[in-house]
């Protein structure tokens, strides 16, 4: 018997092809009643045999089944036709064509082949009558290539449920469109709408945001913009907006504003009345989070560290102090330097958890104190995005510390560059002690620290 031809499909993309692999080993493991996959070497094309329902018009009767999958796939809707002779029904065409009205109308990714033919056979089962559609000689004669000119322009398109609804247009305004942090099936149906429907991309890294949205056959135009230039293109894409244009703002990876650029133009925006819509998606630190183990209940983003060590220490010595879950985003090679100054701020006992590499192929979480983990990550830097998150500090009966803690704090502030007054207010903003009483410790201590700072 000879399949229907069809042109070329171009190969399939690696997340098609595992996809379709679990498919294959489910279809094999437990098949749908009433159907038989004819086992060939192509993944991309599979034939089906379909035997008709006992009590049903098409009882006793075999057709065969041809599922297409095309690139990217479940993203977009595989064709399936039968193999002439055909059954007589009024959905299906003497040339195997299935009414798409029926087929495509429902198609989302959480469809799988099983679920396709299913609805097939139902189908099936449901008629009435053996015979072909109304207009099956006229759509007949103007297929082409064996495949209907309604299916050839609408086939290919990425299909949810916003494009089953037939949604309207997008407003104007800046679309705020987190994409994903590193497995490319984490985007929304919503974002690759917002997408394709913009008038421009704007992009941290063009390079880079150019892999996702050819991935997904998006061809909108990319304008770069990060934190070198964002001031020099915020009076270009402000004129855009203010004439009506649908401008969508993604970062390398994740939410834009968060940790990344975004935030600056989203003010302007505001103040400008320019609509601002969030289309949310994959958080590195969310994600993190929920499969850390660490209380979720409460939490503090505190995101990079500032780069200055001063700077950077203040920041580390209120979050020791807090208690609840910390989360920090730490570039690899400054884990090293991470873990030495929380070993001597939050104390090495205090748990941490590491994750890198989220939602890619190297995804890993690695749980221990703080002592465990200076001690395995001394000897080799890791790779990959690493989001770190530190347990709270454990609420204690007795929160007054010693004067000798209280000068020990007092004096790693002061030298590090802080004043005398700005190292009083930190330390007793830490604990139950007076201000007073910090403020007298450190004259008593510090007192020439007090005096330099009163000359200068």
């Amino acid at each position: 018997m000879t399949s229907s031809s069809a042109p070329s499909r171009k190969a399939l993309s690696k997340i098609a092809c595992n996809r379709l692999q679990k498919e294959l080993v489910e279809w094999q493991v437990n098949p749908p009643a009433g159907f038989k996959h004819k086992v060939t070497d192509n993944l991309q094309r599979w034939v089906i045999e379909v035997n008709g329902a006992s009590g049903t018009l098409y009882a006793n009767e075999t057709y065969q089944l041809q599922v297409d999958f095309p690139e990217h796939y479940p993203m977009e809707a595989p064709q399936v036709i039968f193999i002439p002779p055909a059954p007589q029904h009024p959905h299906i065409y003497s040339n195997g064509h299935i009414c798409l009205d029926i087929l495509y109308d429902s198609w989302s990714p959480a469809m799988t082949v099983s679920s396709i033919c299913i609805s097939i056979l139902s189908m099936l089962s449901s008629s009435t009558a053996k015979q072909r559609p109304a207009d099956n000689d006229r759509y007949v004669k103007n297929c082409r290539n064996g495949r209907s000119p309604k299916e050839t322009s609408g086939l290919m398109q990425i299909w949810g449920p916003e494009q089953v609804r037939s949604a309207g247009p997008l407003k104007s305004g800046l679309y705020l469109v987190a994409t994903p942090i590193g497995n490319l099936e984490d985007i929304t149906f919503r974002a690759l709408r917002v997408l394709k429907s913009a008038d421009v991309i704007l992009s941290e890294d063009t390079r880079h945001s150019g892999k996702l949205l050819q991935h997904y056959s998006i061809k909108t135009p990319l304008l770069s913009y990060h934190k070198f230039n964002e001031t020099q293109r915020e009076e270009t894409i402000l004129k855009r907006l203010q004439q009506g244009d649908i401008v969508a703002l993604i970062s390398d990876a994740g939410t834009p504003g968060i940790s990344d650029p975004g935030t600056e133009l989203a003010k302007l925006c505001i103040k400008e009345k320019i609509p601002v819509i969030p289309i949310p998606g994959a958080s590195a630190l969310v994600a993190a989070l929920s499969a850390s183990g660490l209380s979720t209940m409460e939490f503090t983003f505190v995101g990079f560290l500032p780069k200055h060590a001063p700077s950077r220490k203040e920041r580390l010595l209120v979050s020791a102090k807090e208690t609840v879950t910390q989360i920090f985003y730490v570039p690899p090679h400054k884990l090293k330097q991470f873990l030495e100054e929380t070993c001597s701020i939050f104390g090495d006992s205090r748990q941490c958890v590491i994750a890198r590499e989220i939602t890619k192929v190297h995804e890993e979480f690695w749980r221990g104190t703080l002592r465990e983990a200076k001690e395995a990550f001394s000897t080799h830097q890791p790779k990959g995005e690493i989001t770190l998150l530190m347990e709270g500090k454990e609420d204690s009966v007795d929160e007054t510390p010693s004067e000798a803690q209280l000068e020990s704090e007092l004096g790693d502030l002061i030298s590090s560059g802080h004043s005398l007054s700005m190292a009083v207010k930190l330390v007793s903003e830490g604990t139950s002690v007076k201000k007073k009483t910090v403020y007298t410790l450190a004259l008593r201590k510090f007192r020439k620290v007090q005096s330099n700072d009163n000359s200068s």
